[in-house]
């Protein structure tokens, strides 16, 4: 064999090689995709999730305060027809007894009316079980306001880790690949905060 050949042969063994490490390394780009896009539609679900879930929780406060506030104004109804009834009692020292006797049966009536409004532990609807109910889905909704932004951050990172890791399959740059690894790293970290918030975001 002349040397030419043998130049030719080593030449070609090393294309070879070239190519089925470039084939090697664009397979392992797109299953490195694959995971990514994963990655992306689980970060996607947490986002919808905190966003339902603060919407939700934003109108179930408003709907509880607006019964508390239905339960004050009633409330504040009942004792102030009590304190009319006093008034006349007071006015009118002279009554029948038996007068006397209804008017404060109402007065009564209405002060219990009243205090019942203001604390219902069995039935769950009084004054202060409302409050409590209220300022529960208050944090409800605060905490999906504070998960909401890291899920946002995650899908934009990864769908840009997903474009640069496309363009180096393209382009041949593993530069890029490493570039896209990055964003995927960080949109992790992000996902992960956003599902048990173990660092508030600096947005304010």
């Amino acid at each position: 064999m002349e040397a030419s050949e043998i130049g030719e042969t080593i030449s070609g063994g090393e294309e070879s090689e070239r190519a089925h490490a470039a084939d090697r390394v664009r397979k392992l780009t797109a299953i490195y995709l694959g995971v990514v896009a994963m990655l992306l539609a689980i970060a996607s679900l947490g986002g919808a999730n905190a966003t339902k879930t603060m919407v939700n929780a934003n109108i179930q406060a408003s709907d509880t305060y607006a019964f508390y506030q239905a339960k004050y104004l009633r409330q504040t109804t009942y004792r102030l027809v009590a304190d009319q009834l006093e008034a006349v009692l007071a006015a009118q020292p002279d009554m029948a007894p038996e007068r006397r006797g209804k008017i404060e049966q109402e007065v009564t009536r209405y002060r219990g009316r009243a205090d019942s409004f203001e604390s219902d532990p069995k039935g769950g609807t009084g004054k202060q079980e409302l409050l409590v109910k209220a300022r529960d889905w208050e944090k409800r909704r605060d905490r999906a306001a504070r998960q909401d932004p890291n899920f946002d951050f995650a899908e934009a990172l990864f769908q840009i880790a997903i474009v640069l890791g496309a363009v180096s399959i393209v382009a041949e740059a593993r530069w890029l690949v490493r570039l896209s690894a990055a964003f995927s790293v960080l949109a992790v970290l992000l996902t992960v905060n956003g599902f048990f918030l173990l660092v508030e975001l600096p947005l304010e």
